[in-house]
């Protein structure tokens, strides 16, 4: 059973496709469609509401319906926490699948009294401590779960990429860092942690560059990128702010190399930008056009579920979707057999494997181990170069970075 409303207007706006049933748990799903981040927020919602649609159309987990709700709370922070206690006032919220950063950080507590699994579209690197073992972490986060790097280990990847990219390409005294992004929840995620890296490595970290979630004209902080001679520039935000900055950056001759976090780095982005080269970014997932990869069989499969032609090209952040709901029905399922779908059950069963890929999306979903005292599932980083001519992008590999698992980065 599937329901669509938006947060905005409150009206129900999809109906069920699936039968009610007797033996059925509800999933709560937050997306972003119509807000701030609805330029990218829309392809991970689609990925989430075709995945749940096709799990109870085969069976549900193991015969139980998902009853769920998609909500388009527009990225606003109290319209999530508001649609979260209405879901929990009626008892029947076993999970939830979350979208942003700002709503899942501030609803941690929350999830973690009620016994809730989040899985979140947010990589906080805050949401990895699930006993608050490390002194940095604000709060423990026991019932947080997401599928891939945290934005703070995507980001020191692409620095430690970037410290070789250095050396090999000629660089000489210290390379230039600098963060750009709002002074926001998202952006600010892993901006200490990542800098605190590069200083580690060797670059010179700038003060931090702020610009604007919302488009518009920066030739200003472009002029302080230029004059601080930034090498690598990490893209805090996504879609439309990131579009602006990088032309702006264009028109002033600013061009470093850019680090963009996983939601600004796609193909509509860089289709969207036009002409851009040196564009680097992390990826979790196979790619939509990857030929020769078991998994996309199935994920093509559920794409079905709103494009029955099976034309519509899909970006990773949609298969990225996939991913996490794919976990979560696993986790039910061990849960069913474990004594009851109930968010406690569910949570024991994200730690029941070690290397764990969805059946069924082999080479699509990279191997994650989610542990009691360890929330990041995901510590190696595939890094990939992005390059526009025309508004025609290109995509091509550049490494594999695997991350050590240190005490003081869990959780930051």
């Amino acid at each position: 059973m599937k329901r669509l409303i938006a947060a905005t207007a409150m009206v129900a706006t999809g109906l069920s496709v699936t039968a009610a049933k007797a033996d059925e748990v509800f999933v709560g799903h937050l997306m972003d469609i119509t807000g701030a981040t609805g330029f990218i927020g829309k392809f991970y919602a689609d990925g989430v509401r075709d995945a749940l649609s096709y799990v109870n159309t085969h069976g549900g987990i193991d015969g139980t319906v998902l009853d769920s709700e998609s909500v388009d709370y527009a990225y606003k922070v109290p319209q999530a926490i508001a649609n979260y206690k209405k879901w929990r006032s009626r008892n029947e919220m076993v999970a939830m699948q979350g979208w942003g950063t700002g709503d899942t950080e501030a609803l941690i507590s929350f999830v973690a009294q009620d016994k809730v699994p989040v899985y979140s579209a947010s990589y906080s690197g805050h949401l990895t401590d699930p006993t608050a073992k490390n002194p940095k972490t604000a709060k423990p986060a026991p019932y947080n779960f997401f599928y891939g790097a945290s934005y703070s280990d995507a980001c020191r990847a692409m620095v430690q990429w970037a410290a070789e990219d250095w050396k090999t390409s000629g660089g000489s005294g210290k390379p230039v860092f600098s963060h750009i992004g709002d002074n926001h929840p998202y952006p600010n995620a892993p901006k200490e942690a990542c800098a605190e890296y590069a200083t580690e490595l060797g670059f010179e970290v700038t003060e931090p560059v702020v610009v604007s979630m919302k488009p518009g004209d920066f030739k200003a902080q472009c002029l302080t990128i230029k004059e601080a001679g930034t090498n690598y520039g990490y893209l805090g935000n996504l879609g439309p702010s990131v579009v602006s900055l990088v032309k702006s950056c264009d028109t002033v001759g600013a061009s470093p190399k850019w680090l963009a976090n996983i939601w600004a780095g796609d193909f509509e982005t860089l289709k969207t930008i036009g002409d851009v080269e040196n564009y680097v970014f992390p990826a979790m997932t196979s790619f939509w056009t990857d030929e020769g990869v078991p998994g996309m069989e199935l994920v093509r499969e559920i794409s079905k579920m709103s494009d029955s032609s099976g034309e519509q090209f899909r970006t990773h952040h949609y298969i990225r979707g996939i991913c996490s709901v794919y976990y979560m029905k696993e986790a039910m399922e061990w849960a069913k057999a474990n004594g009851g779908i109930t968010g406690e059950n569910i949570k024991a069963g994200m730690y029941a494997r070690t290397d764990w890929v969805p059946k069924g999306l082999e080479g699509v979903c990279m191997p994650a181990t989610w542990t009691a005292e360890d929330h990041r599932g995901i510590n190696t980083v595939n890094i990939y170069n992005g390059s526009a001519k025309g508004g025609e992008p290109t995509v091509e590999k550049l490494t594999t970075v695997t991350l050590p698992r240190r005490d003081d980065w869990l959780g930051y």
